[in-house]
This record gives C-alpha cells, structure tokens and sequence, in this order.
C-alpha cells in the first residue's frame, strides 16, 4: 500500500527557497546517524565511501524547510486552506491556463488516454496543482532538503530518510549531479512533483528521449501511469456536487475520511448529489469552512485514486474542478 505521495505538500504556495532564511553550512558527517548512514549505503547499494562523504561535505541545513515539519512555521504551509487553493489554483485565470494546457498538448494527452486508459483532463489537473502546468518546479536544494527533514527531528524523519536513500539511488540511474537538483521544500520534483521513490517507480519516458521528471509529456506519461496503476475508471467523474436539504443531518458521517457511505444512506440523511451518481457508495467531502461556506461532493472511486497521490480533500477537489474545465 502507497503512503500518501507527497506527504500533503503543494508547490503553487511556496516555489522558491526561502531568501530570509537560506540553507546554512553544517557537518553532517559528524553526526552518527549520517555515519551510519553512509555505512549502509555503501554496504547496500555499493556507493563509495569518497563520494558519499563528498555529497555530505555539500549538505546544508535548511532551515525554512525544517520549520515546516516541526510546527514552528505558519499555518497550512504545506497544503493550505481551500481560500488558498482559491486564490492560487482554482480561479479563471488557473482554468484559463488548463484549457491553453490541454490544447498545446492535445496529441500527448490523447496518446495517454488510448494506451492508459485514464482521462486526459484530469492529468491536466494534476499538473496544473502540482506545477502551474509546468511553469513552477521549485528552487529548494534537494539535498538540502532531504539531508535536514532525514537527520534533524520531525514528525515525518523516517519517511524523509528512505526518501534520501532513493534520492541517491534516482540521481545514480539517471547519471546526475546530486548536488545540483532542485525541487519543493521537501525533496519533490519536476512538473509532477515527485518524491524520489515516486519518481524511480512512476518516471516515464512517453516521448522517446530518456524520461525525466522535468518533461512535459514524460510527466504526462508519469501520471498517467500512476492513474492506472491505482483503478481508475476512464469515462468516470471523481466526483459530483451535492447539495444538503435544510435539515440534513451529517452526524457521524465520515467527512474528508477515506471511508464510503451508500448514496441511500446520504439520500436518508439529506445529502443528495446534483448530477446522476455512478457508484452505490461515496466518499463525503466537504471543502471552505464555517465562515465563507461549504461545498460539498460526492467522491466515487476515481477519487480515491487523486487522493493517493495526495491525501488532501482540497487537492482532490481541486483537480477535479480543473478537469471540468477541459471537457
């Protein structure tokens, strides 16, 4: 089973490292566990002890980045409210971006349809989320990055730790400089942001010319694939609109859970979805707050498969109000 992807982080809100707070020299290799590290590296994998001591000799800390996963930054840093997705990625002028998206590479997007699969609008919308259809990749050091979240303490060090081993193992397979890649504050990267292990199981070549994270229609193929691999039903919506009757009643209901409701069940309790529903059973998600307003869907199980790239509700709903875009 797939962890959450990117580890509930957005790059539209954050893109460039941090200029009041950069990335500071620091000796890694006098910290036992890098020791350790590099111990196991060698003994697993075979990399040298001269290069492996090299990379971490260039290791800085980071931070900006290191704030983010010890509650010592602001708010909704890492995925942001659906005000936020508002502003940045859900708006005309993001919408008018997909429909240019969706049109300059209409014949990838069809290619990754016919051999996937998989709608092509909402690939569009992953890319649009993830990287401002490729315009926004990030500038955070992934060494750095990854080098501060594996051997400094915070909630998520371990997960971040494999993610460094995979860093190593991807820039090894694709022959690049380690020290020069760049990414999202926590070591994603490309135009679908992907972690390492994400990009040595899902990083595509659908162009013909070496896959990279970095390419357009590789990042199509990338998706696409990811898409697949995890069920989805081409010709399906993720999800419909619902609306509540005055008197709906969603007590002990699963809200923004992965855990299904049968749609007689939400008809009982007074939520009804607004177009034909596919599924006898649905995902309840609700989006916006108390103060501006609630939206609310019904998920089917195309749903399930965005939220496996990112377990947000408001990223989910946000790619699937992109693809809307592209019909």
């Amino acid at each position: 089973m797939f962890r959450t992807f990117f580890v509930s982080f957005l790059l539209f809100v954050s893109l460039a490292a941090n200029d009041d707070r950069p990335p500071v020299a620091y000796d890694y290799l006098a910290k036992p566990d890098v020791k350790r590290f590099i111990e196991r590296m060698h003994r697993k994998h075979g990399f040298s002890y001269a290069y492996l001591k090299e990379v971490f000799s260039q290791a800085k800390l980071d931070r900006d980045t290191l704030a983010r996963y010890t509650g010592r930054f602001k708010p909704n840093s890492t995925v942001g409210t659906w005000q936020r997705f508002k502003a940045h990625i859900v708006n005309e002028e993001s919408f008018a971006q997909a429909r240019r998206f969706y049109k300059k590479h209409r014949r990838i997007l069809r290619k990754a349809e016919r051999i996937f699969r998989v709608d092509a609008s909402y690939i569009v919308g992953f890319i649009g989320v993830e990287s401002r259809y490729g315009t926004f990749t990030g500038d955070y050091r992934i060494l750095d990055a990854l080098a501060t979240l594996a051997f400094h303490p915070n909630r998520k060090q371990n997960f971040f730790k494999k993610e460094l081993e995979h860093l190593f193992l991807f820039a090894a397979e694709k022959d690049y400089d380690i020290t020069q890649l760049r990414g999202s504050f926590a070591g994603a990267m490309g135009c679908v942001q992907q972690l390492p292990s994400v990009a040595r199981r899902f990083n595509h070549d659908f162009d013909g010319d070496g896959a990279s994270v970095w390419d357009i229609d590789d990042c199509i193929g990338s998706i696409a694939k990811f898409m697949h691999t995890h069920g989805w039903k081409k010709g399906m919506p993720a999800m419909v609109p619902a609306r509540l009757s005055p008197d709906a009643n969603l007590h002990a209901l699963p809200i923004n859970r992965n855990r299904t409701v049968s749609i007689k069940r939400l008809r009982k309790r007074g939520i009804v979805p607004e177009a034909p529903f596919p599924q006898s059973r649905a995902y309840l998600m609700r989006v916006g707050d108390a103060r501006s307003g609630y939206r609310y869907f019904l998920g089917t199980s195309n749903a399930r498969v965005l939220k496996r790239y990112n377990n947000a509700t408001v990223y989910a709903v946000a790619i699937h109000l992109i693809a809307q875009q592209c019909k």
